[in-house]
């Protein structure tokens, strides 16, 4: 399967004879970049689980990023997708404030979108909100600063990279890569709502295809399907399956990135309304299709891949017409919503933002939390809560009501009440850019109030989540009354679905009469912002007789395809040098040019592990494994080992290299 992987990408990635669409001509450029943060001893995005620190890599973590310009009109956009399990206002800002330094005016709030996979087994700690650093132990710079500069790099290598090209649009369905965790909410929408999605999923997979003269150069491939095949009890980072989904593509079997010595092909593969929609299809974490949670992550993650060359090879319907953009900063917990846009027809409001009890319970069927308590409404423990909880003042929980509130984010500033919404158009294709995870009967509705606005198909409207901030979820009012993990998650209450559709239909107006919307203010920074009590590296020590780079455990002298290797290092922190844009690891493969690299702490078929083996003294090994592919070519190989280390007493820190014996493949 991944051998056939391979080669549909390679036929993507190789300059095709003509183009078929006969489209609009635009400038198009694209981008890729290192994202990857502290490998070792940092929180995990995604499950609030304290425990949860990255131990090693799996595969690092990018940003693909696009740029598309209007040579007419001279209006461009700047996208970018970034494995991450939140794309924080925080990164937005401070990416809008590098790109201004090397652009100019050229790129603004108003024409960049970035925008997450949502996998949860990414460093932490990029954000500026309490309530998402709490489990990371705070704002981790190092992983703030790897994020914000590869999306830089990546944006930057696309603006380098703009040529003449075309855009084409591809539409097709995946039904066996996502199950809807919240059935039970999902079924209390009216019938209008449900019958469009019969499977209880949304299996819609849009496909934008780059091509630059007459060569595919990459493609957009957007579906809703969470970033939690692999588990809470993972700690190795991991792009989750839509990063294998852009790993498959974009390289051959033996881990080879199509046209090499460029920016290569680049295949994103951004989120819709994901808020119910769960990989693990068999309503448990780490199950389905297997009980192996790399293994799905592998097949989940091919599912989107394999399903979008083949809408790839066949999208040939011309994007056509003109690029635009607009985005406002809007006060979600004070938006008084018209009755056109609500269930009952009356006007509503929305409030401060509140978590609820079930936020605390998790979604059972991705992430549980804290144990023994339950999604939905009313819980038993409600009289509990409420009578042991004074933090929420009794008429903000009547707002929230059926809701049993727990946390009063918004008063407290631990959550985001200012938030950027987005719609950008590229052609006849309109991006709704929210910052939340929106159900899939949520994001129906604001499309299909965006479409009704803008006087265009439904379905050439996407509503794109975890865009340039991030607020928990997006429940329509009649999921929000059973108060399961996405209700409950819907921080500014009942009418928030609503309050979304109307403040995204007033930026659909004002891009239809080509006027523009007052901005709005953006959220300051909260006091707690930069808070971090993580502890960091003191020293590192190779231990008593031994050297950096020494090999404790060696490779044998030979393995047949199939066979795993495994080498173990005395190391240093990965803390002392990220390698971003580089690597820990280098499966090498011995040539007539002497020893070159055949793969990397990227790819998948490698893992680096970290552990700390002495507190005390700082000493630790590296164990770095190498799952021979069957296609591997017969050779010799050696497994190379590049570290740092931090001297205790100077803080200096100095790198060094250990290298495995050879030994044969065949």
């Amino acid at each position: 399967m991944a051998a056939a992987a391979g080669a549909l990408a390679l036929g993507a990635g190789r300059a095709a004879a003509a183009d078929p669409s006969g489209s609009s001509s635009y400038l198009v450029g694209r981008g890729i970049a290192d994202i990857t943060g502290a490998a070792a001893e940092s929180g995990m995005m995604g499950y609030s689980r304290f425990d949860q620190q990255t131990s090693g890599i799996h595969q690092r973590l990018r940003a693909r990023a696009f740029v598309i310009v209007d040579p007419a009109s001279g209006n461009r956009i700047a996208w970018c997708n970034t494995d991450q399990g939140i794309l924080p206002f925080a990164v937005f800002r401070a990416v809008l404030a590098e790109l201004a330094v090397a652009h100019g005016t050229v790129y603004s709030e108003q024409n960049v979108s970035l925008s997450a996979t949502h996998t949860h087994s990414g460093p932490g700690g990029c954000s500026h909100d309490l309530a998402y650093n709490l489990s990371v132990l705070g704002f981790q710079r190092q992983n703030f600063d790897a994020v914000v500069s590869g999306i830089v790099e990546a944006i930057g290598a696309a603006h380098a990279d703009l040529r003449p090209g075309t855009l084409t649009l591809g539409r097709g369905e995946l039904t066996d890569a996502s199950v809807n965790r919240s059935r039970a909410a999902f079924e209390l929408n009216p019938p209008a709502d449900k019958d469009v999605y019969p499977l209880g999923i949304d299996p819609t997979m849009t496909v934008l295809r780059f091509r630059q003269g007459d060569t595919d150069v990459g493609a957009i491939s957007w579906f809703p399907t969470h970033g939690t095949s692999m588990t809470g009890d993972n700690t190795l980072i991991s792009g989750d399956n839509k990063g294998y989904a852009a790993y498959a593509w974009e390289h051959d079997s033996a881990g080879v990135r199509y046209l090499d010595g460029g920016p290569g092909f680049v295949a994103a593969f951004p989120q819709t309304n994901a808020g119910d929609m769960s990989p693990n299809l068999n309503l448990r974490p780490g199950s389905g299709p297997t009980d192996d949670e790399f293994e799905n992550t592998r097949l989940i993650g091919l599912r989107q891949s394999v399903t979008a060359q083949r809408i790839h090879s066949s999208a040939t319907t011309p994007v056509g017409g003109g690029i635009d953009s607009r985005l406002c900063y809007v006060d979600m917990s004070r938006v008084q919503v018209d009755g056109r846009y609500t269930p009952d027809g009356r006007t509503h409001h929305t409030c401060s933002g509140v978590i609820g009890l079930s936020t605390l319970a998790g979604s059972l069927e991705d992430g549980p939390g804290i144990p023994g308590l339950l999604e939905g409404t009313p819980s038993p423990l409600a009289p509990l809560i409420e009578h042991i909880n004074s933090k929420v003042p009794a008429w903000l929980a009547d707002e929230q009501s059926p809701k049993t509130s727990v946390v009063p984010g918004g008063l407290l500033g631990a959550t985001p009440d200012v938030l950027p919404l987005q719609l950008l158009r590229i052609g006849r294709l309109y991006l709704v850019g929210g910052p939340a995870e929106y159900t899939i009967v949520a994001g129906l509705r604001i499309r299909r109030a965006v479409a009704e606005e803008l006087g265009v198909p439904l379905e050439n409207v996407l509503m794109q989540g975890y865009t340039n901030g991030y607020s928990q979820y997006v429940a329509t009012p009649e999921e929000y009354d059973s108060q399961q993990y996405e209700g409950a998650s819907t921080l500014f209450g009942r009418y928030t679905t609503p309050a979304y559709q109307q403040e995204f239909a007033k930026l659909a107006a004002s891009m239809r009469e080509g006027t523009r919307l007052p901005v709005g203010t953006p959220p300051s920074t909260p006091a707690v912002g930069t808070l971090n009590v993580q502890p960091g590296v003191l020293l590192d020590s190779p231990g008593l007789l031994r050297s950096y780079g020494q090999v404790l455990t060696d490779a044998a002298p030979g393995y047949l395809t199939g066979r795993e290797v495994t080498v173990v290092f005395v190391t240093g922190h990965p803390k002392n040098d990220l390698h971003r844009g580089g690597t820990f690891l280098e499966v090498q493969r011995l040539g007539d040019q002497g020893w070159v690299r055949h793969l990397d702490d990227g790819d998948w078929r490698t893992k680096y592990h970290w552990q700390r083996t002495d507190a005390v003294t700082g000493e630790s090994t590296a164990t770095i494994t190498w799952d021979i592919a069957p296609d591997t070519p017969p050779g010799t190989y050696r497994i190379v080992h590049h570290g740092d280390a931090k001297n205790g007493v100077t803080g200096a820190i100095s790198a060094f290299t250990g290298t495995s014996r050879p030994f044969t493949v065949s």
